[in-house]
């Protein structure tokens, strides 16, 4: 077996050529949620299988009922004998906006030498071509200087993920066969900061719910009912401001019986990194709530929240226009935790509001189905080979980090293929996802590619 350090020589020898395939991979403009772009969609499908097979994949396109997934399995005679490994990343990227406000055109790539760091400003350059980049690049040249794989190795490429994943869950459970792996690595997260990698190992579940609130009449003439008529906007604020208590909690019965608590070892982690939580400085923090005993991190990343995220009724318009409204709605989301069933959490909050809705009124929900939260062990064994890898990398350890986020990917792998799921990635808060101006620098495009050979030279010893 020769030594990873001739991968990385290779890595190194090639970056040019890797920067200038990234770049034509930039070039194309797959919008996943835009009506228009099935054509760039299907571009970038073609070309990243293409560009699998040429490494000695067995690739192909599968056409879903929404966008395409590019689905690439390594042969069984180029393996080493092994973990069964599968690689997840999207190559679809969010609309891009006001062009106007970009400085460079969103699917021109352009580098740009910027306080001693070169950036490659495009859009998807950080969120998330980048990252399938990486793991793609690195097992490239594992195997031109191996001649193997590290493993049987499955790439899954994704072409809606940024709007919505709905043809995603269907695929995973028509295809667990060929999914059917030993670890998962989910590669579209961030790094603790510019020189420190991390793992995700806490991620939220999600629920989104809608409720209206119809009153017994019309819109009505306020100076005519005001002082006697029910007023919709009026009983569902008294709704909202009851479902926290005087110290931020939610208030709704039984809302905490479930939930785990943060794991002594992992909240004395999580205290220290709160000193230094460089991520939270984008915002002011002013006029919020931290839940009574738990540090800002501890609370984003391992305590569940209700969230107002929209409400409306009644005038809308320009002009003024004295109403008491038919009806009034509210769009929440609950962050969940490990321990939480969303189905559970749903039923408790709607008997909280039906219990509370005044006679002659009525309440109607809506909610999609929602994803539960998925924690990982510090201990297991394919987070600690990762650390090490990443470690060994950026000379600097591992962050092991929560996330006040949700991908339901994670819940989908393990519960339909019954593996564990590790989320990393070499993002920054700084990239400007989903905004104008979008980029990733070279440096960290090259130390990725490099981290992930560290990380397969780490796991390839491991079984699930």
């Amino acid at each position: 077996m020769t030594d990873i350090e001739d991968v990385l020589a290779r890595i190194d020898q090639d970056r040019d050529q890797t920067l200038t395939e990234f770049v034509r991979l930039l070039e194309i403009p797959s919008i996943s949620s835009d009506p228009l772009g099935a054509a760039g969609i299907g571009e970038a499908a073609g070309w990243l299988k293409r560009k699998l097979s040429s490494m000695g994949f067995e690739a192909r396109v599968v056409a879903t009922e929404g966008h395409p997934l590019v689905l690439a399995h390594s042969r069984a005679e180029e393996n080493d004998p092994g973990p069964r490994l599968l690689f997840y990343g999207h190559y679809d990227v969010q609309p891009v906006g006001d062009e106007d406000q970009w400085s460079h055109s969103p699917f021109e790539p352009k580098l740009v030498e910027e306080a001693g760091v070169t950036r490659i400003y495009a859009r998807g350059a950080s969120d998330s071509k980048s990252q399938l980049w990486s793991f793609i690049e690195a097992l490239r040249c594992w195997r031109e200087v191996q001649g193997r794989f590290p493993g049987q190795v499955t790439i899954l490429l994704e072409g809606e993920e940024e709007s919505g994943s709905a043809s995603l869950p269907a695929f995973i459970e028509a295809y667990r066969s060929e999914l059917a792996c030993d670890v998962a690595f989910i590669c579209d997260s961030d790094m603790w900061s510019p020189t420190q990698p991390a793992v995700t190992t806490q991620l939220k579940g999600l629920l989104h719910e809608k409720v209206t609130l119809f009153g017994p009449n019309p819109d009505l003439h306020s100076g005519y009912f005001g002082a006697v008529a029910v007023n919709p906007i009026r009983i569902l604020s008294g709704l909202l401001a009851a479902l926290h208590d005087s110290e931020g909690c939610v208030a709704i019965d039984g809302f905490y019986d479930n939930v785990k608590e943060i794991p002594a070892d992992l909240r004395t982690q999580w205290q220290a990194l709160s000193k230094e939580a460089h991520q939270l400085d984008s915002a002011d923090l002013r006029g919020g709530l931290v839940e009574h005993g738990y540090t800002p991190l501890e609370a984003i990343w391992g305590r569940p929240t209700l969230d107002f995220n929209g409400i409306t009724g009644g005038n809308q318009g320009p002009g003024e226009r004295s109403v008491l409204p038919a009806s009034a709605s509210v769009r929440l989301s609950f962050r969940l935790v490990d321990g939480q069933d969303p189905a559970d959490v749903r039923e408790k909050f709607r008997h909280f509001i039906r219990a509370r809705v005044p006679e002659g009124c009525r309440v109607e929900f809506e909610g999609s189905e929602g994803s539960r939260a998925v924690a990982m062990s510090p201990d297991n064994p394919f987070v600690q080979a990762v650390a090490r890898g990443m470690e060994r990398e950026w000379s600097t350890p591992t962050i092991l980090k929560g996330s006040g986020g949700s991908i339901p990917l994670a819940e989908m792998f393990s519960d339909v293929l019954g593996i564990d799921c590790i989320v990393l990635g070499f993002i920054l808060s700084s990239d400007a996802i989903h905004a104008p101006d979008e980029h990733y620098d070279t440096l960290r495009l090259h130390k990725g590619i490099r981290s992930w050979v560290r990380i397969l030279d780490e796991v390839r010893t491991l079984r699930g």
